[in-house]
């Protein structure tokens, strides 16, 4: 796989795995997250197997980083061909009910998992619809799809974003970019733990799969542009 890629949220869980499987097959990888150590580390596991990455350490959900990142990553590796929205949180934990949550934890929330990506979108795309091509993932959750209790800034959050990438998607699906929503179904991952603590670890998929399955899929043309790709499988 030739391309030139920004997996955000890169550090842990399936970010991290994201970045690692595309760099096994010959990407060079832009790892963009807020947690520098772990960062780096997972830059050295990739070129410590033969990969080509990069770290930019940044929050997507500061305003002020987003040219950061789109000037480092094109600096580091040239045209982005990939953009894989994949940084996300919460907000406090144990989550809350709407009527306990802070406005500012709402805000916080949408920051990190719309403006954000909006923001970095149009940092991108731009150059993409200029050359014709390119892709641009959206990572989100069932909690787009379906109400739970306690869930709300997020899931209010992943809604949107679903519907951010059909909106890129039907503006600039005419320019050459494609823009796919995927849901990876339930992981085991740092912040799954973080959200439902009591939950069996052992039910849930590993990211690495999930990654895989996900980087075969969003290359896949029977997809429409904007289309939402449940990704779900085994561990």
């Amino acid at each position: 796989m030739s391309l030139n890629a920004i997996v955000t949220g890169a550090s842990r869980g399936l970010g991290r795995a994201l970045a690692v499987e595309l760099a096994r097959t010959g990407a060079q990888v832009v790892l963009v997250a807020r947690e520098s150590e772990e960062l780096h580390a997972a830059v050295a596991e990739i070129r410590a197997a033969g990969g080509k990455a990069h770290a930019v350490a940044a929050d997507v959900g500061d305003k002020e980083a987003i040219h950061q990142i789109a000037g480092a990553a094109a600096g580091l590796v040239g045209p982005i061909d990939l953009l894989v929205h994949n940084a996300s949180t919460l907000g406090p934990t144990p989550l809350k009910l709407l009527l306990d949550t802070e406005c500012e934890d709402f805000e916080r929330v949408l920051q990190v998992n719309l403006v954000g990506p909006f923001r970095l979108s149009k940092a991108i795309a731009g150059g993409m619809a200029l050359r014709g091509r390119g892709t641009i993932v959206h990572v989100s959750s069932d909690a787009a799809t379906s109400a739970y209790p306690r869930w709300g800034a997020y899931g209010v959050s992943k809604a949107a974003l679903d519907h951010l990438g059909r909106s890129w998607a039907a503006e600039l699906g005419e320019l050459g970019v494609r823009v796919l929503v995927v849901d990876p179904g339930e992981m085991d991952t740092a912040m799954h733990a973080d959200a439902m603590p009591e939950a069996d670890r052992t039910t849930l998929a590993r990211p690495e799969a999930a990654a895989h399955r996900i980087l075969v899929r969003i290359f896949e043309p029977a997809f429409e542009n904007g289309a939402r790709v449940a990704i779900g499988g085994g561990s």
